[in-house]
């Protein structure tokens, strides 16, 4: 395992678009937000599932360890 965590890295940061629910305006959201505003009508935008780093980072199985990496895809599944 490492001592810190390689998915802090910025450049590691992906990001995707939301529809907002309440004007259907595009929101964009990072890997590492949990909320955004919409910049059309305010409405608070939430992910539908709270992101795991086991999920986006390429480095998740470095940092767990190959066993405890295994475990935690298969419960996710």
């Amino acid at each position: 395992m490492v001592s810190k965590c390689p998915g802090q890295d910025e450049r590691r940061i992906t990001a995707a678009l939301y529809k907002c629910p309440q004007c259907g305006g595009m929101v964009e959201m990072f890997s590492d937000e949990l909320k955004r505003r919409c910049s059309e009508c305010k409405t608070i935008i939430y992910k539908e599932k709270v992101p795991s780093c086991i999920e986006w980072c390429q480095s998740a199985k470095e940092c767990l360890g190959e066993a405890r990496f295994k475990e935690l895809m298969e419960k996710r599944s």
